[in-house]
């Protein structure tokens, strides 16, 4: 009989600013929780939209949820689209506002680079709306590229944001 599949603690970010932004993440998590094991949910919080040209959409709900897998990157990336897409996601241009958007920000110790998929998440350090709610529930998963905890990452751009 082989092996079962690896599990591996993933981190998914969650954000919404079209309809009723809290009912759809608190569903979607609800459906992330079919998917994860031993799931972890951050606290709901509300951003600006980030980046030239948003300045007119609305504010996000933001949130972060860990939990295992046996599954791969590429399973997981599809399952999160297909529920994006159940809550009524479009995407008719970048940075489009949203009913939902899951990321996958990381899988365990895996770096993937592949068409339509990277992981870990190319900008998630950079990201407030990420970081914040990722360190409140998983202060120390590390992110394989630079080896930093999210803890550390997350006191590293707030220490840049201040300068």
């Amino acid at each position: 009989m082989p092996d079962p599949p690896p599990r591996r603690r993933v981190a998914v970010a969650l954000g919404s600013n079209l309809g009723d932004r809290h009912a759809t993440l608190t569903a979607a998590v609800q459906r992330l929780s079919r998917l994860l094991d031993n799931i972890r949910v951050s606290s709901f919080i509300e951003t600006s939209p980030e980046g030239a040209g948003l300045e007119g959409q609305p504010l996000y709900l933001n949130a972060a949820v860990v939990g295992d897998t046996e599954l791969a990157p590429r399973q997981l990336l599809n399952a999160l689209l297909q529920i994006e897409r159940a809550f009524g996601r479009e995407r008719p241009f970048r940075a489009a506002p949203r009913t939902l958007d899951l990321d996958l920000i990381l899988a365990g110790n895996q770096i993937v680079v592949e068409s339509g998929l990277e992981v870990p998440h190319p900008r998630f350090r950079e990201r407030f709306f990420v970081l914040g709610p990722l360190a409140e529930v998983a202060p120390d998963l590390v992110d394989p590229v630079t080896g930093m905890r999210v803890a550390e990452l997350l006191r590293n751009l707030l220490r840049d944001e201040t300068r």
